[in-house]
């Protein structure tokens, strides 16, 4: 369980489309909740830099409430294979190295700071773990992908 797959190019890797599994757990109140959807990693058209257009969709539970949740980031080419990891809106939020297979990245966003792990399992699963610390929040999110294409 303790070996990572090498990834020579992140954005080949990750284009297509991905099943999404979520664990969300806040350690302060114990509440949990989950995410379920899917994925997909295209061809940002808008960016003249290139790269790949992240867009996630599902379902979140949240303390039993069922509520749709989508989110969109944008994956621009990096050095040596890398990718620079933005907000739908061009803020940064991080770099992206899969040449090993693991990466740790972090994100400070106001007080909070967002820890990420990831972790390529074979040419079809990955995952990431964030790790959130700051003065009003303690959570732990847990995602597994799955290629689908």
């Amino acid at each position: 369980m303790g070996e990572f797959w090498p990834v020579p190019d992140v954005l080949a890797y990750l284009a297509g489309r991905w099943r999404v599994s979520r664990s969300v757990r806040d350690l302060a109140s114990g509440a949990e909740g989950e995410f379920t959807g899917t994925t997909g990693f295209r061809e940002d058209t808008e960016s003249p830099d290139g790269g790949l257009l992240h867009h996630e969709s599902g379902t979140f539970v949240w303390q039993g409430v069922a509520r749709p949740a989508e989110r969109t980031l944008r994956f621009l080419p990096g050095p040596g294979g890398s990718a620079d990891v933005r907000f739908a809106d061009g803020r940064p939020f991080h770099d992206l190295d899969l040449t090993s297979g693991r990466h740790v990245a972090d994100h400070p966003c106001a007080a909070d700071l967002y820890r990420g792990e990831f972790v390529v399992r074979d040419s079809d699963h990955w995952r990431t773990v964030w790790r959130v610390r700051g003065p009003a929040k303690d959570l732990v999110l847990r995602t597994d992908y799955a290629r689908e294409d």
